[in-house]
């Protein structure tokens, strides 16, 4: 374990008269090179998995898989080493990590984007600032505490010579890791709140100083003083690329992307330049990354960006990148911290390592009056290390900068550093527990004079037109204004959170719309859509945002900005859409999906619109029928026809169902017979007492005051004379139904009805109405209330319900 020293590979030569100059690489090298790459690929996705709880980054998975093969794990077991990695297979991986190397850092220029960084705010940019500056000041005392400390000996002795050593230590502290940053935030279902956006803003910005610092100073370690020739060309190359080769290499892709005229060699082509660039920038003595960083940030960050990205993360994120990141980990031997009498003050080292940039954010942030806890939170997210952290150190490495002593502590801090972020976070906000504790946030507890806070989620501009019908229903005044959050779902795939997150916000219009991705360019089309709605109404502000998440989990992301924003109502749009011959089809199956986890522990009331072209009725003369069942549901969807009748032009008749005889007949769990008889009647006669005093208040109320409201009653002795009522009012006719989901009703005639329902998530009467044999043209609200009674939804489950598609149909009890 003496001082790192570039290795030298040895190649015999055979025979040069033959087409292989050594042996035959297809018989030799090829089975060891595809053995080392299945070995790191398999194993990064075993940790992957291992970790995701903990909401690690991929890089630490991969990074894992090196440091299994070091001395104090595999490493120590000679045989098993030389089996996975021989001497003589070392040169062809090491040769295709820096490919993957070179091509992760083409990536990250091409999900930058300039205009971003030149147009933030001066708080993100003060914080970013000063978490440059506080590691540069601190990091050479730290690094002279680490010599200090280390108690040197023949066998692991520190580096001779320090300037160079201080230089990228210095750098390795002050670089955040944007993309790595980007996915964390999107796990730990922040990326949209005010904390999120501020440590993007910063990080991106602490991102690009890195690779300007990276490309100004990391030469003079390589080359001395000399190294001022390097800068000064490489500084000529990029402008170069910018000015000249930019705006000739912008309307070919423009052209052919608007065109959509890209085959498989064209684009190959295209992507091929970063080599080119990397060759160059190497060539000037400064590292090939630059290169093919500069490559990525002048070409399009559009469409263009999307469409490779899609193509080639999988190849550079899960082939690749392993194969670079897993050399790291190999070279990380801690044994070398411990073999020294003075390692409880490098681990001291090590810890205070992480401290200059939470440091230098808490002050920052109170400078600017935040509180101590998000600045805390700041600081640990911009402590996040990536890519440019691990390249920094992998040359030091590789130039016999650092030790192999002094690259254990740094390389450890920089993990310790990153590994940290999602748990501490996770704690501090503790979001789940949040969300239980919250106030009941129902519309029907809403005062008169409040104002409506609504969450509209789309997942095209087509919903969005239905969102903006229904919403224009509600009936906005003055008196009782809404404020409408109009969320553009989107699938979180690769590094699209880095790249979405890149346009936080609203895409401004601009000529081209080959410059937007799909994303972006559906965001812009939902946004001016929205836009138009809000101005057209005083009592409407409208707010639009793009959340990015993994459809299983983008829930979590729609609780957080409803919990912020102190939502009453989600609206949802409904999985199927009107087709041209008047039936619903599929849009998506995994709307669903989306739908029913959104309503099973949602922190507030939700409602799921079916849109059978709602927006072509005139509101002058609009009918909506409300099917009135009983249960909290249902008072919640009269809360919402209530509000609604406001909205002159609008007629609204309510039928209440009235059950009787073998349709009242009360549902107990099977698997408590005799408690859950008692609990269900208390309940059921609870819920009733509930229902007959929301109603008579409306009855009072509106129905007695108001002409454009109607009232009837409606008896139903079994379970046939439900489909039979629901026809008999279809005849009547109406352009809107709303109805509610119907937890918590404790009879034996729905229960048994839901097991044969096609979408549970709209309960028994709203799958009746939307389903294809019913033959409504008419649209459709089905809605859930958050909680009734006082009681927190989340906690009291005392029954659970699952019907033959998996979804859960909760009931559940006072207490």
């Amino acid at each position: 374990m003496a001082d790192t020293i570039p290795a030298c590979y040895e190649v015999s030569v055979l025979n040069p008269n033959r087409i292989w100059q050594t042996d035959n690489v297809l018989k030799t090298e090829l089975p060891i090179l595809a053995f080392q790459i299945a070995f790191a690929v398999v194993l990064s996705r075993f940790f992957f998995f291992i970790y995701k709880p903990l909401h690690q980054p991929r890089l630490i998975s991969q990074i894992s898989v090196g440091f299994l093969l070091t001395p104090p794990l595999l490493g120590r077991y000679t045989t098993i080493f030389e089996f996975i990695f021989p001497a003589k297979g070392v040169l062809n991986i090491e040769v295709l990590a820096n490919i993957g190397l070179i091509y992760y850092a083409f990536l990250s220029g091409l999900e930058m984007n300039l205009n971003t960084i030149l147009q933030v705010k001066k708080k993100a940019a003060s914080i970013a600032i000063a978490g440059i500056i506080f590691p540069m000041v601190m990091a050479p005392g730290l690094y002279a505490l680490h010599r200090k400390f280390y108690s040197s000996n023949d066998k692991n002795r520190l580096e001779e010579s320090t300037s160079n050593a201080y230089l990228l230590w210095t750098l390795v502290l002050t670089v955040t890791g944007f993309p790595v940053l980007a996915h964390t935030l999107s796990e730990l279902k922040l990326l949209y709140t005010g904390l999120g956006k501020a440590a993007l803003t910063a990080a991106m910005i602490s991102e690009t100083y890195g690779w300007i610092l990276f490309t100004l100073l990391v030469p003079f370690s390589i080359t001395g003083k000399r190294a001022i020739y390097s800068v000064v060309s490489t500084t000529l190359f990029i402008v170069v690329c910018i000015y000249l080769v930019r705006p000739i290499i912008l309307r070919y892709i423009d052209r052919k992307t608007d065109e959509e005229e890209w085959d498989d060699n064209q684009l190959l082509f295209v992507v091929m330049g970063f080599i080119a660039c990397s060759c160059i920038t190497d060539i000037l003595g400064t590292h090939g990354i630059v290169g093919a960083f500069v490559y990525g940030l002048i070409l399009p960050h559009g469409r263009f960006a999307d469409l490779v990205m899609s193509i080639s993360d999988d190849f550079a994120g899960g082939f690749l990148a392993p194969l670079f990141f897993g050399g790291t980990g190999m070279r990380l031997i801690l044994t070398t911290i411990f073999y020294q009498a003075h390692w409880p003050l490098t681990l001291l080292v090590i810890v205070f390592l992480c401290v200059p940039k939470i440091l230098s954010t808490l002050f920052a942030t109170f400078v600017f009056g935040m509180q101590a806890r998000d600045g805390l939170s700041l600081g640990l997210l911009l402590n996040t290390k990536g890519a440019m952290a691990l390249i920094m150190l992998n040359n030091a490495w590789d130039r016999a900068i650092f030790s192999l002593p002094t690259y254990a502590v740094i390389t450890s801090a920089v993990i310790l550093m990153t590994v940290i972020v999602s748990p501490v976070i996770n704690a501090i906000y503790k979001p789940r527990k949040r969300f239980q504790q919250n106030k009941l946030k129902t519309i029907q507890k809403l005062r008169v004079d409040a104002e409506l806070r609504i969450i509209a989620c789309v997942h095209n501009t087509r919903q969005a037109t239905g969102m903006i019908n229904i919403i224009e229903s509600f009936n906005a005044t003055r008196l009782s204004p809404i404020h409408v959050s109009a969320m553009y779902l989107i699938e979180l795939t690769g590094r699209a959170a880095a790249l979405v997150a890149a346009h936080m916000e609203k895409p401004s219009s601009q000529p081209g719309v080959q410059t937007l991705t799909r994303s972006q360019a559906e965001l812009e089309s939902i946004a001016n859509t929205f836009d138009a709605f809000g101005e057209a109404y005083d009592a409407i502000r409208i707010e639009t945002l793009n959340v990015v998440s993994a459809y299983a989990t983008i829930h979590e992301d729609i609780y957080h900005s409803a919990n912020e924003k102190r939502t009453s109502l989600i609206l949802l749009p409904f999985h199927k859409h009107l087709s041209s011959e008047g039936a619903l089809e599929v849009t998506n199956a995994v709307y669903k999906d989306v739908n029913q986890n959104v309503m099973q522990h949602a922190p507030c009331s939700v409602g799921i619109f079916v849109d059978r072209d709602f927006g072509s009725i005139p509101k002058k003369n609009l009918r909506i029928l409300m099917l009135f069942v009983g249960g909290p549901d249902d008072r919640e969807a009269l809360a919402v026809a209530w509000r609604m009748a406001g909205h002159p032009g609008i007629r609204l008749s309510v039928v209440r169902i009235l059950l009787f005889d073998e349709a009242a007949e009360v549902h107990t769990s099977i698997h408590n017979e005799t408690q859950g008889i008692l609990s269900a009647v208390m309940d059921s006669e609870k819920q009733k007492e509930l229902d007959d005093e929301y109603i008579n208040s409306f009855r009072l109320t509106a129905v007695n005051n108001e002409d454009s409201i109607s009232y009837s009653e409606i008896e139903v002795h079994t379970g046939e004379d439900i489909p039979k009522v629901l026809n008999e009012l279809q005849k009547i006719g109406c352009d809107l139904y709303i109805v509610g989901q119907g937890n918590c009703r404790n009879t034996r005639v729905f229960s048994n009805l839901l097991e044969w329902c096609d979408c549970s998530e709209l309960g028994v009467v709203g799958d009746i109405l939307a389903s294809k044999n019913f033959g409504s043209r008419s649209s459709l609200l089905v809605v859930q209330q958050y909680g009734y009674g006082g009681m927190a939804f989340a906690k009291n489950l005392n029954h659970v319900s699952t019907n033959i598609h998996g979804f859960e149909s909760l009931v559940v009890h006072t207490e």
